[in-house]
């Protein structure tokens, strides 16, 4: 069986002021025909579908046309899951017109999904809250999906019906998946997780969120997921929310994050964006390894001391998305800037770095937008209060700023 996993489309988010639509649209039209190519089976998109709770009429045409095009009149079958930037009753709403499309959403981790027949021959044979048993026409084995869509504390909470607030949701996820494999996947079927979570090896340094995400490092206000709490049973991880391809673990089975589409702040400037091709059978390793993705203009951040120098590169760069830091004894004048911008049409930001000579050494002032708006509040307040907002402050801007983020 082939399953192609991706995740973290974002659809509608935006560079700055600048669209990424264009962008987008290309690179699901190089998704398509990989999938095409490939003779996919199943495809998995691991949450994040779009970039906001309200997303422009645009994405969600996109959206729509993409999924449909990627099952193919029914030959192949989607599985999509909400993110943490998604509404999950948005992802939830289409689903009746989607199945008869071989398009299966799922938006809240309660959610049940209806048994019976998609097109193409698929069928829904078993389901319950987090989990699906699919069908799939070419194989006499079926595959098996424990689905956990992104979902905050209380949400968690509620739907695995747990008052006791000091019991580790870590624990309580791994009695769910365990309760669900033990049920349902046996040796034969395919077996595989898809969720949309921070997880990480236990001991390990926590993989670095994107910058600009809303940061779930703690399920809803707890605490990161280990890779020892998924079941053995299992025999793929399909994990969305992390912007990078990583392989959290692969002694027990494979547990990746796929990459979003896209590069989408200049923090992921240089990654290789890619989907996951895995290789499935019942009762033994899957094969996996990336798809990589090549639409999309690339991200680069430069750093230059002259005017000449950076109107010389940017004059052979082609095109691109850039962030240009400009290194100069005093402040960049309106003629320079002018220039600069003049030369290119991908320029976003331009980050003046002045040097000023201080009585002892030369220091260099500056301010690095590339930083996350944590650091950078934390900086204006050092700067205005001349001393470090405290744990109490800095737990207050974060709850502030991701409900701002959520509406």
């Amino acid at each position: 069986m082939k399953i192609l996993h991706t995740a973290d489309w974002h659809l509608g988010k935006r560079l700055d002021k600048y669209s990424r639509l264009e962008e987008q649209r290309a690179v699901l039209d190089e998704l398509i025909a990989l999938a095409d190519e490939e003779e996919i089976d199943v495809v998995l998109v691991a949450g994040d579908l779009f970039d906001a709770f309200n997303p422009a009429a645009e994405a969600v045409e996109l959206l729509y046309r993409s999924l449909k095009r990627l099952a193919k009149n029914g030959e192949r079958v989607v599985i999509a899951i909400a993110g943490n930037h998604d509404s999950p009753d948005r992802i939830d709403a289409p689903d009746v017109l989607a199945r008869e499309c071989g398009i299966v959403f799922v938006g809240y981790p309660q959610a049940t999904i209806a048994v019976g027949e998609l097109c193409g021959g698929f069928c829904i044979t078993k389901s319950e809250p987090g989990f699906l048993e699919i069908k799939v026409p070419k194989y006499d084995y079926p595959l098996r999906l424990l689905l956990m869509p992104y979902a905050n504390e209380y949400r968690l909470r509620t739907f695995l019906g747990v008052d006791n607030e000091e019991k580790e949701l870590r624990s309580i996820l791994e009695a769910h998946w365990e309760q669900l494999a033990t049920k349902y996947c046996d040796k034969f079927g395919v077996n595989i997780l898809t969720a949309h979570l921070f997880v990480m090896k236990r001991g390990e340094v926590p993989p670095e969120e994107p910058i600009d995400e809303k940061p779930i490092l703690h399920i809803g206000g707890a605490q990161a997921v280990y890779s020892e709490n998924i079941p053995e049973s299992l025999q793929y991880v399909a994990l969305g929310h992390l912007h990078r391809y990583q392989e959290i673990d692969k002694a027990r089975m494979p547990i990746v994050y796929s990459s979003s589409l896209l590069s989408y702040s200049f923090a992921e400037a240089g990654q290789q964006k890619n989907v996951v091709l895995i290789e499935a059978e019942p009762a033994r390793a899957v094969d996996f390894r990336q798809l990589p993705l090549k639409a999309g203009k690339p991200l680069y951040k430069k750093r230059f001391e002259s005017i000449s120098e950076a109107l010389e590169w940017l004059h052979h760069c082609g095109p691109a998305w850039i962030e240009l830091t400009m290194v100069s004894e005093d402040f960049m004048n309106a003629e320079d800037r002018k220039q600069l911008l003049q030369a290119h049409d991908g320029i976003v930001t331009i980050i003046p770095e002045v040097k000023t000579k201080g009585n002892v050494a030369e220091e260099t002032r500056t301010i690095d937008l590339s930083q996350s708006v944590e650091e950078l509040f934390i900086q204006y307040f050092s700067f205005r209060n001349k001393q470090q907002p405290n744990e109490d402050l800095l737990k207050l801007f974060t709850e502030v700023r991701a409900e701002q983020i959520d509406e």
